[in-house]
């Protein structure tokens, strides 16, 4: 190994006072030093052996202090050093710099829950702000479990894991949302794996990461005809509702955080196109009357946006989506129930729904999916390769007929 990961003391020039502890890393003959913050007397340390000393005499709180600092510095090395071999056993190039910038940006967490912390801020200040939203979530449901205290590397195992997953059962959340919640902290953990943190322990090996089949929340299509034939001129909230409810199921059950982000220019000669946020997919959508209709409806002239979802242009754009998508499903509720539904109205149902109509009415199975945006196993195609939607535009059309 090329590297050498030692812990050095410097004494300061005034004997009585403090030293600092550093950590010395080198690489290829480039040396580089990562302050470690720790502060301690020459007598509290052994050059020889590099160790912490326990002075007899020292206060119980001194004590607890050197304990602490001997038990972290044995950390980070030992974190530092398994970050190098997991690096050259996978063969990756790297430097002392990397290894100290990496330190600055992960080693500082003192364990897993300050470590999923500083990956929720990464994610945020790069522009990911799905993923730090689900790596959010995931803790904050972890947090009821366990309480605000870190968790030490060594006690992420298969039992504490169990724990919590006896603690979502028993809390009535259901399967999916417990893979969920498992999957996410599983991501987190094994990016904490593949920066030297910790050695791979497969501490999620015996918890729930499947997922369970669920009822699909269609409705047919005299119930989307219903929905549209409602008279709701006087509850411009609840029709707005109605609206945006129909323009994705109009769009080929268009996912909501679409439909906030389209842009005006988008619609080109009578083509929306647009990318799917959830898979980057591009898809192309015939323009229908029954669209221009809802789009005629609501004034957006004061935005680039082609629905009346992000409306302030100053203002957060995705705190605004999120905003709307709880009162838009607030308000497809009370659709529902007014109109006798046994299940919640929500924009999702939309989606199922045209999948439900379309099935129902012939349409293969393969148009439908591609329809949707699904990625089939069967079906693996180059990312960007353009795909023929004329079979999709004539499903979408022959539906919008029958209404």
């Amino acid at each position: 190994m090329s590297t050498t990961i030692k812990i050095k003391f410097c004494a300061a020039s005034v004997h009585a006072k403090e030293g600092g502890l550093f950590i010395q890393v080198i690489h290829n003959r480039v040396l580089r030093q990562v302050d470690t913050g720790y502060k301690l007397h020459s007598f509290e340390w052994d050059e020889r052996s590099a160790t912490v000393v326990f002075p007899s005499g020292v206060s119980e709180n001194r004590r607890h202090y050197l304990k602490i600092v001997s038990e972290n510095l044995c950390r980070r090395v030992s974190q530092l050093k398994n970050m190098v071999a997991y690096w050259e056993g996978i063969g990756k190039l790297y430097t002392s710099d990397l290894l100290v910038t990496v330190h600055h940006d992960f080693f500082d967490c003192d364990g897993y829950l300050s470590f999923v912390r500083s990956l929720i801020d990464h994610f945020f200040k790069v522009g990911r702000h799905s993923a730090s939203e689900k790596l959010q979530s995931a803790l904050n449901s972890f947090l009821l479990f366990y309480g605000e205290t870190d968790v030490a590397w060594g006690d992420v195992d298969a039992n504490l894991l169990e724990e919590y997953e006896g603690f979502l059962k028993k809390k009535g959340v259901c399967m999916n949302t417990v893979s969920f919640y498992m999957r996410t902290l599983r991501s987190a953990y094994n990016m904490a794996v593949k920066r030297g943190l910790t050695p791979q322990q497969y501490p999620f090996r015996t918890v729930y990461t499947g997922i369970a089949k669920t009822m699909k929340r269609a409705v047919p299509l005299s119930v989307i005809r219903q929905i549209r034939n409602l008279d709701l001129a006087s509850m411009p909230t609840m029709d707005l509702a109605r609206d945006l409810f129909l323009f994705s199921f109009y769009t080929r059950g268009m996912s909501f955080i679409d439909m906030a982000f389209l842009k005006k220019k988008d619609l080109q000669n009578g083509v929306l196109i647009y990318r799917r946020r959830k898979t980057n997919q591009q898809l192309a959508i015939k323009w229908e009357q029954q669209m221009q209709w809802i789009i005629d409806k609501y004034d957006t002239s004061n935005t680039p946006y082609l629905l009346p979802i992000i409306r302030d242009n100053r203002a957060d754009a995705r705190l605004q989506y999120q905003n709307a998508l709880h009162l838009v499903n607030h308000k497809l509720k009370q659709i529902g129930m007014e109109i006798g539904l046994s299940t919640p109205l929500t924009t999702y149902v939309a989606r199922h729904g045209w999948a439900s109509i379309a099935k129902g009415k012939h349409i293969p199975i393969d148009t439908i999916s591609e329809a949707l945006g699904h990625e089939s196993e069967k079906t693996t195609r180059i990312y960007l390769a353009s795909l023929d939607t004329s079979a999709v535009d004539k499903a979408n059309n022959q539906i919008l007929q029958s209404l």
